[in-house]
Order: C-alpha cells, then sequence, then structure tokens
C-alpha cells in the first residue's frame, strides 16, 4: 500500500507543478494582454509584480520534469515551496501597490513620473514620441468589481501560494 500511496503523491506533485506552471502564466500572459493588446501602459510597480511570474513559471516546469523523472521528493517539494515563496512575494508586492493607489500609503519615489507634463526640449511632439513617460502608481488604471489590477494579483498569488505550499508540504 505504501507503494501506491507514493505514486499517487508523486503523480498529484505533477498535477500540482504543472497548475501552477499554467496558472502563474495565465497570470502573467493576462497582464501582457492587458498591455499590449488592451492598451494599458504599466507602472514600475505592475512591471515590478510579474518577476515572480517570470521566475515561477519555467521553476514550476521544472518541478513538473523532476516529479515526472522520479527525481527525489525532496526536490519536487522544493521547488514547489520556492513557487509558494515567491508567490508569498508576488502578494507582497500587490498588496503594496494596491495601497499606494487606494492612497494608504507613499508609493517609491521613481513611480511618480507620469505626474508631469513631457518635456520636448525645445524640438517638437514627434520628437518627444521617442520618450516613454510611465504611469503614476498610485492611479489605478481598471477597476475591475471594485479591485485593481494589483489588487486581483494580490488575490491570484494568496491562491497560487497556498497551492504550492500545500504540494511542498503533502508528505509520501
Amino acid at each position: 500500500m505504501t507503494a501506491t500511496m507514493n505514486v499517487d503523491t508523486g503523480r498529484q506533485r505533477t498535477r500540482t507543478a504543472l497548475f501552477l506552471a499554467i496558472a502563474m502564466a495565465a497570470t502573467v500572459g493576462s497582464a501582457l494582454g492587458f498591455q499590449y493588446l488592451g492598451g494599458y501602459i504599466p507602472c514600475h510597480l505592475c512591471l515590478e509584480q510579474r518577476t515572480p511570474y517570470y521566475i515561477g513559471v519555467p521553476l514550476m516546469l521544472l518541478a513538473v520534469l523532476a516529479s515526472m523523472l522520479h527525481a527525489p521528493a525532496w526536490l519536487t517539494r522544493g521547488l514547489l515551496a520556492v513557487g509558494g515563496l515567491l508567490m508569498l512575494y508576488g502578494l507582497y508586492l500587490g498588496v503594496y501597490h494596491s495601497g499606494v493607489e487606494w492612497q494608504w500609503w507613499a508609493g517609491p519615489t521613481d513611480c511618480t513620473a507620469g505626474a508631469g507634463p513631457v518635456d520636448t526640449g525645445g524640438k517638437g511632439v514627434l520628437d518627444a514620441l521617442d520618450k516613454f513617460v510611465p504611469p503614476s502608481c498610485d492611479k489605478a488604471a481598471l477597476r475591475i468589481l471594485g479591485l485593481s489590477l494589483a489588487g486581483w494579483n494580490a488575490i491570484a498569488s494568496l491562491v497560487l501560494a497556498a497551492v504550492a505550499f500545500r504540494g511542498a508540504l503533502t508528505r509520501d
């Protein structure tokens, strides 16, 4: 019976890592969709919130591979735990950015570049187009059901962290 439980747990870890890889890719993919298809220009904090996903997707694919190749369980569990830690960092970033948007606390000083006018330097408007001015971090570009995209990212990160830690802490 123990051998059957180990195989089932290994398959469960594979499914968990695969789910996390797909869910992380879908989350960051939707952010990229809002940017490139929807025309929402991300601020500095928006771009920073993508980093845990950029690291997490390949990491979870590595966990899938490790599990499928029957690597030691500690390796797959460790990769899932690191994925959970990445999502906790994503949760922190999402909550922090949401708080900045709601003016609960101040954002970083480099996040207010969009507040002033564009200096054309005596040239024309077309020359100024080469200078990208990011939006301010304290203004939510879009709210869905009352939450900004940073708020939704915090929720997604919390759920993904819980899934990752559950997979990492499941014993053989």
